[in-house]
């Protein structure tokens, strides 16, 4: 007896594009899965392998502009007396104009420079709320102007932690209910270093 072949190949491709148009004959049966075409891989006359050139690092573009060098510095917030300056005006504009210009005396300052930030915070608050039971309208708070990060600096650093926070705790419970308006300080009073703090009545 003849032993018999199998199909090769292309018969199994030939079979498989006719059995697609067959219509069974017991639908509800389950169907054989078809087999599947053999991918042929494509023959391609043999070349040399060419590596790529590496590039130098900062060769490398992305669109049409070069990759810009990393900075160490982070600006975590905004410059303390630039968010005080876009807050709106709540006071007497004629009065807030003559506090700018350091025109107006402070009638009680607190020097906070060199404390740490939990000394500071409550001996701001014992301040406010005694100058405001006082009658006091204009206060000075000094806080220093705190020394820069270097560009070598292993961390991002915030220059002059208290001239950061002082302007939160003014916004914080209990004393920004007393609190009418923060500036910073003009030159002869200060600047960059201190605050005008113009209290409630």
């Amino acid at each position: 007896m003849a032993r018999r072949r199998g199909l090769s190949a292309d018969e199994e491709a030939l079979w498989s594009r006719v059995a697609k148009t067959a219509v069974p004959m017991h639908p509800a049966k389950k169907q054989r899965p078809e087999p599947l075409e053999p991918q042929r891989p494509a023959v391609t006359p043999k070349s040399r392998s060419v590596e790529p050139e590496a590039m130098p690092l900062q060769d490398f573009r992305i669109g049409s502009k070069p990759l810009k060098k990393a900075t160490t510095r982070i600006d975590l917030s905004p410059h303390p007396g630039q968010a005080l300056r876009e807050q709106p005006v709540r006071m007497d504009h004629k009065t807030h104009r003559r506090m700018n210009q350091g025109k107006l005396a402070p009638e009680a300052r607190i020097d906070l420079h060199g404390m740490t930030l939990s000394v500071a915070q409550p001996q701001l608050m014992r301040f406010i709320l005694n100058a405001h039971a006082d009658g006091r309208r204009l206060v000075l708070v000094i806080t220093g102007k705190g020394r820069e990060g270097g560009a070598d600096a292993p961390l991002p650093v915030r220059p002059g932690a208290l001239r950061h926070n002082v302007p939160l705790w003014l916004r914080m419970a209990p004393l920004h209910q007393l609190v009418l308006q923060v500036r910073p300080a003009h030159r002869r009073h200060g600047g960059e270093g201190a605050y005008y703090v113009y209290l409630r009545r």
